[in-house]
């Protein structure tokens, strides 16, 4: 089932499981749409899958090439539901492994942060056999996966053990590109489109800064990390850079922060002059990122920029001053072999980069390359990644921060890696959400965390035009962030 113009029929029958049954299935048909229904007579065709639920008695068919499989459960009665939604998805889960050979290396998880299902059941006291054992048992998780997911929480931990209860961290969206990648899904604008709204932007980010500020500074709240995202935030000019960079400069107080990164992103965006401006403001640590190396595959997802020019900006930064670069890279991209990612990594190993980034490709319906899914059944991302893993563990670089996303090949994962010392306390926060996070900008999103654990995001508007023009209806949504730096002000320090 792999022609997205089609929709696979599913069929839920005495349950409204339809959020993970369907996560299921995108386990085995990444790039496949599905039409839900509650009507078995719309189970026609080659092609459909039924979920029911009579009772005690679970149930699944899977209906594949016009060959039907039956599989079948009785519960106990007093079973709660979320039992019976997470056995049906392994009926569903077992079907589909016999029918496709398809084994997901991460099981039955389809959560984006299995690190957090670690950590918890670490702070719990178990071992990590027992760890192991359970989630095992639970998701049927690749022993290998197991590990990476188990070293990635051992090297979070003692970082998680220094949060500041009583400090946020600050996002601040430049949500503008040279062009748009052909495997982007984010909300993110092209230079030539946007340069027109340039200057009302930046006033308007400007004032959502000195807002924002207004409101840390009241309660008395510190700001722990700083990060600058996008798009690509060095698409804008130097000076406009030097505008945001000495706002955000003048309304908080930089002593209290531990980490200001900026992601500079693409080699083509990058001049000496702006690395200075973001040295010069406060900024330590700055990504810049090649995705790979090999020109040939750099043109086919549209990237104007070649392997050397990357070089050429990463000896750039180190000339300017800066001694803690992340580099990105995609496995899985378009065209590429797995030598030719090998080759990338090692070469990207060789410039001694104090942290390395994998992300495997993703196929989100957003992106140009969703059309073309089909084309990526047989890329071979997982070798790439399992080489990663090793390559960059034995060179010295330790996994710090995963996060999993739907429609990824292989039903992989990313991964950031770091040399001791050098792990972003940023990417750790958000990914634990354990830390409030305050986005400023156009399609940033606030982050409260309340205690207990409780979560309320508050989303800017995804459009330049928008975030311009409807500026006033969007800061009335900052009482409510108001409200939780005050309760955070209240928490005892850790």
């Amino acid at each position: 089932m792999t022609d997205i113009t089609l929709k696979m029929p599913v069929v839920l029958i005495g349950n409204s499981f339809k959020y993970e049954v369907e996560s299921t299935l995108k386990l085995f048909f990444s790039i496949s749409r599905f039409a839900f229904s509650d009507n078995i007579e719309d189970a026609v065709g080659d092609n459909y899958v039924v979920a029911g639920k009579d009772g005690v008695r679970l149930y699944a068919d899977v209906m594949l090439d016009g060959e039907l499989t039956h599989s079948e459960k009785i519960f106990p009665d007093d079973t709660q539901d979320a039992v019976f939604e997470h056995e049906l998805c392994r009926l569903i889960f077992h079907l589909l492994i016999e029918r496709t050979g398809i084994i997901p290396p991460w099981g039955l998880m389809t959560g984006i942060r299995p690190v957090k299902r670690v950590i918890d059941l670490m702070n719990r006291g178990l071992t990590k056999d027992e760890i192991f054992a359970q989630l095992t048992e639970k998701y049927e998780i690749n022993r290998d996966k197991l590990e990476l997911a188990y070293a990635t929480a051992v090297n979070q931990q003692p970082i998680l053990e220094k949060i500041n209860t009583k400090a946020v961290s600050l996002y601040v969206s430049i949500p503008f590109c040279p062009t748009r990648c052909s495997y982007c899904s984010f909300v993110s604008h092209s230079m030539d489109s946007a340069i027109k709204l340039m200057p009302q932007y930046v006033d308007a980010l400007c004032r959502e800064l000195e807002i924002t500020g207004r409101l840390v500074k009241e309660t008395g709240t510190k700001i722990d990390t700083i990060y600058f995202g996008g798009g690509t935030p060095t698409s804008i000019t130097a000076d406009e850079l030097r505008t945001i960079m000495g706002c955000v400069a003048k309304n908080f107080d930089l002593d209290s922060v531990r980490e200001y990164s900026v992601e500079a992103g693409r080699p083509d965006t990058i001049t000496e002059e702006k690395l200075r401006v973001i040295k010069e403001l406060g900024a330590e640590r700055i990504s810049v990122n090649p995705q790979t190396l090999n020109d040939d595959v750099l043109k086919v997802i549209g990237r104007k920029h070649t392997g050397e020019d990357f070089l050429r900006s990463y000896e750039l930064a180190r000339k300017v001053g800066f001694t803690n670069i992340n580099t990105d890279l995609i496995a899985g991209l378009p065209t590429e072999s797995a030598e030719s990612f090998r080759n990338t990594l090692d070469r990207i190993i060789d410039l001694d980069p104090e942290s390395i980034t994998v992300h495997t490709l993703t196929l989100k319906r957003a992106a140009a390359l969703f059309a073309n899914g089909k084309d990526y059944a047989y890329n071979p991302a997982s070798e790439m990644v399992d080489y990663s893993i090793k390559k960059l563990m034995d060179n010295g670089y330790l996994p710090y921060y995963m996060y999993r996303q739907k429609n990824t090949l292989d039903n992989l994962e990313n991964v950031g890696y770091a040399k001791k010392g050098f792990e972003s306390w940023y990417n750790i926060f958000i990914m634990d959400e354990t830390q409030t996070i305050l986005g400023t900008g156009c399609a940033a999103s606030t982050k409260l965390v309340y205690e207990g654990g409780r979560i309320e995001r508050i989303h800017n508007y995804k459009f330049p035009y928008e975030y311009i023009n409807r500026f006033d209806q969007l800061m009335e949504k900052k009482k409510e962030t108001e409200e939780c730096l005050k309760r955070i002000s209240t928490l005892p320090q850790k």
